[in-house]
């Protein structure tokens, strides 16, 4: 089997598939079929599927004209027919993994993908999960399923590994191509043959290590090694609100130190698919061992109360002004989680909204990338444009994503309360209405 594999890698025979064509999904499947390997994405919203299928790009980090080009050439295609898992020869498992609503691991998604692939599992298939979960996912869920479901066993029949996936969207070095992989698959064939299939469609380097449990807490310690750093910010922010210190300019004075010290910076809260996601993750497996992960669990608890301490801060400053929260007008510029992107998955900014109306504050958003957005099976329609017309018919202007296309100089100019909890107006020189986290 191992030699097989090898081969078609070799000659570019193997058929690839990736489950689930979103964020990580879909510029997987664009990069394996660019670089020569027929591919099939699968997913269960046929919306996305006719969209591929169309030639029609929906991911911000995919090139509309890559993706029109490689399913005219019939090198990419998309279905919701999970029987088509008999024609390919690997397949990433590139489903979300989000938290439900007690903050516990929502792993159905994988699971339900598991069982569907291995309906149609067959020999000499090597399966691969991307997304990121918690340690011992791999062998202790992925695996029993699929040997269960096909009949076929793990390191004979078809290899098993998990490599992490990650995107960064909007960054604008690295992206899926160029960004380092790690592989760790269940024996030394498996890790062999699948990281060989990673280096034949990415440029970045690929690691591999000895087992899937290894991958899956490595990408777990990327994602709270963040987490528990920006908590540590968060929480400095708030003393050194209560000082009287400007902690952007502390932390741009520490940063000149040119060893030792990272740059973290602080924000209304986190967002995004891994950042606030995965110390859950890790923190619900580590109970299973009778072990509390304190430090992580307390910068969690700082990161979490971020939106509301914004909002506490904002209603400061309408005091000042001579205003209650209640019943104010408030400009949320930006809801995406982070600059320049159109995801608002996990968005503090969507939080932030939350906690103004529960004070009794009106609120309203402006987001060049996001018109609108679906937050709890509510439709939120944001404003069309930002003038200053607009602008001064507000009580207060909260900036909670720093993008680029917003002309802050503009809004600062208008006269109403600006709060910058991304520190975007620092070269703006007239600050007297401007107040930063």
């Amino acid at each position: 089997m191992k030699e097989e594999l090898i081969e078609k890698i070799q000659n570019k025979t193997l058929c690839m598939g990736v489950c689930g064509l979103g964020y990580v999904g879909l510029p997987l499947a664009v990069d394996k079929a660019k670089h020569g390997f027929r591919t099939i994405g699968f997913d269960v919203q046929q919306e996305k599927v006719d969209m591929v299928n169309a030639g029609k790009n929906y991911i911000g980090d995919v090139v509309d004209a890559d993706l029109e080009k490689l399913v005219n050439a019939g090198m990419l295609s998309a279905t919701t027919d999970f029987s088509r898992v008999c024609d390919v020869d690997f397949i990433a498992i590139c489903v979300p993994t989000p938290l439900d609503k007690h903050q516990q691991p929502d792993i159905s998604y994988v699971r339900d993908s598991t069982i569907a692939i291995s309906k149609h599992l067959r020999r000499g298939s090597m399966v691969v999960l991307e997304s990121t979960t918690y340690p011992g996912t791999t062998e202790e869920l992925i695996r029993p399923i699929l040997e269960e479901g096909s009949g076929l066993k793990c390191g004979e029949d078809f290899y098993l590994g998990f490599s992490p996936e990650r995107v960064d969207p909007g960054n604008l070095i690295y992206k899926t191509s160029n960004t380092p992989k790690v592989v760790g698959a269940i024996g030394a064939d498996a890790t062999e043959v699948i990281s060989m299939v990673y280096r034949s469609i990415l440029d970045g380097d690929v690691t591999t290590v000895s087992s899937p449990a290894v991958a899956e807490m490595e990408k777990i310690l990327e994602n709270t090694y963040r987490n528990v750093n920006i908590g540590l910010i968060n929480e400095l922010a708030i003393l050194c609100n209560k000082m009287g210190i400007d902690i952007w300019e502390v932390v741009d004075a520490a940063k000149t130190k040119p060893y030792g010290f990272q740059a973290f910076y602080p924000g209304p809260g986190l967002g995004g698919h891994c950042i606030p996601l995965d110390p859950y993750y890790l923190s619900w497996k580590a109970r299973e061992y009778g072990f509390h992960t304190s430090m992580i669990e307390a910068s969690m608890m700082v990161n979490d109360r971020m939106p509301e301490y914004t909002v506490e801060r904002a209603g400061k400053i309408l005091n000042r002004y001579k205003k209650a929260l209640n019943g104010s007008k408030v400009l949320v510029l930006g809801v995406a989680y982070k600059q320049d992107i159109d995801d608002y998955r996990e968005s503090p900014a969507i939080r932030v909204i939350e906690e103004f109306h529960k004070t009794g504050a009106m609120t309203d958003f402006y987001d060049p990338f996001i018109p609108k957005y679906r937050h709890e099976g509510q439709w939120y329609q944001g404003l069309e444009a930002l003038t200053p017309e607009t602008v001064k018919a507000y009580d207060l202007v909260i900036i909670t994503t720093a993008h680029t296309k917003v002309d802050y100089q503009m809004v600062a100019e208008c006269g109403v309360p600006v709060f910058d909890c991304k520190n975007v107006t620092k070269h703006i020189q007239n600050r007297e209405n401007i107040e930063v986290l």
